[in-house]
């Protein structure tokens, strides 16, 4: 396993007092103090991917689909390089796809998805921070060139994830948010969650990478503005978002991968504890109004969606091979009868068996991650640096 290690020399350097003299302890900042923080951190600390300081916002080592490595290979080179996450973003059938990119940064996964929707869809890419924007708006005349689009189908907006209404974004407009390490940023979680589930269409799909623990964390890891930035201090406990996908009215979250977090520096260890961190992906789902509830049943998938012409990975437990009969459970049935899968399926295959599939309403990702290592399966850390080549 690859581990990412960290220059003392960078530690000490002027990075860390820039970040302690910009304020109190994080306990008895506002909300607004710590937007204004992380704000600085990703405009003007980190330069680079290579400034970061633990393994939680970069990407994990893991397969690519060559349709997706194919529109990423072609994002310009600055723009990669002042990108930040924790998972890939990027799921299966968008092309025509009107998509939004919560905290989009530098714009890496927004021009890729620019290439994959296709000069009929549209990206938005939103994040607070001016410097990130800047770079991102450098770069939309490069792509718009090099995809061959007679116009841009990508724009960057300045704003807030917590109030995303105020920047300008309709309601029930996207077909897709995706988001990459980022909700765990903000000090209003449910806000950002409420904001993303207004601006998606009936039927829309949230699908993001974040950072997650399995353990409510102490004021002073809380307090501590280096591992907030880093996506540590303010990642959610995982049975929050099941809360919180509840209370304002998504699916419930489906788990479709995870990677542990491992934290190597010996002073950060010493905050947390024995709190423990992993990089989750989750799909959450906007259902209509009138939504049909289906019973678990049979289908089968069409093997028609570019990139995923074997098998579709709806989450870890559900990967569908093409034309072969699957049987789903009654959630995972209503949701992609409900969405833009569903013209993917044939979800009267006559076949005759009982179909008795169940899916758990809540899973803990650090058992998922567990239970893989118990039978031998190898589980990729979080922990693929810019170098390494994994994507």
């Amino acid at each position: 396993m690859h581990v990412f290690k960290f220059k003392s020399s960078i530690w000490k350097s002027p990075l860390r007092h820039h970040l302690i003299a910009r304020g109190k302890a994080r306990m008895e900042n506002p909300a607004s103090n710590i937007l204004e923080n992380v704000q600085d951190y990703y405009g003007k600390v980190l330069q680079s991917s290579n400034d970061l300081k633990t393994q939680a916002c970069v990407t994990p080592g893991k397969a690519v689909n060559k349709f997706v490595l194919g529109a990423i290979s072609e994002v310009h080179p600055e723009v990669s390089a002042r990108y930040y996450g924790c998972g890939l973003v990027i799921p299966p059938h968008v092309a025509s796809a009107k998509v939004l990119d919560m905290g989009s940064g530098s714009g890496r996964d927004c021009f890729a998805l620019s290439k994959l929707v296709g000069a009929s869809g549209e990206v938005v890419g939103i994040d607070m921070t001016p410097e990130q924007i800047n770079v991102a708006n450098q770069y939309i005349e490069y792509h718009t060139k090099k995809f061959n689009y007679a116009q841009s189908n990508v724009k960057f907006v300045q704003g807030y994830l917590e109030n995303l209404s105020g920047a300008g974004l309709q309601s029930n407009y996207f077909d897709l948010i995706v988001s990459n390490c980022v909700v765990n940023l903000s000090p209003d979680k449910k806000s950002v969650l409420s904001e993303a589930f207004n601006v998606l269409k009936p039927g829309g799909e949230l699908y993001f990478s974040d950072v997650y623990t399995d353990t409510e964390l102490s004021d002073e890891v809380r307090k501590d503005e280096v591992l907030w930035g880093e996506c540590i201090s303010g990642a959610l406990h995982w049975k929050g978002l099941h809360s919180l996908a509840k209370e304002i009215g998504f699916s419930k979250p489906y788990l479709v991968s995870c990677s542990p977090i491992n934290i190597d520096r010996e002073d950060f260890k010493d905050i947390l504890g024995n709190a423990r961190f992993c990089s989750v992906t989750y799909r959450l789902f906007k259902l209509p109004s009138d939504y049909k509830k289906f019973g678990g049943g049979q289908l089968i998938y069409n093997g028609e969606i570019p990139g995923h012409e074997d098998s579709f990975l709806f989450d870890y437990r559900t990967n569908l091979k093409t034309e072969a009969p699957a049987c789903v459970s009654s959630d995972v049935m209503t949701v992609l009868q409900s969405c833009r899968y569903k013209d993917e399926f044939d979800f009267d295959p006559g076949v005759k068996e009982v179909c008795c599939a169940k899916a758990p309403e809540e899973e803990d990702p650090f058992e998922v991650i567990k239970s893989k290592e118990d039978k031998g399966e190898k589980v990729e850390a979080a922990c693929c640096g810019p170098k390494s080549g994994c994507c």
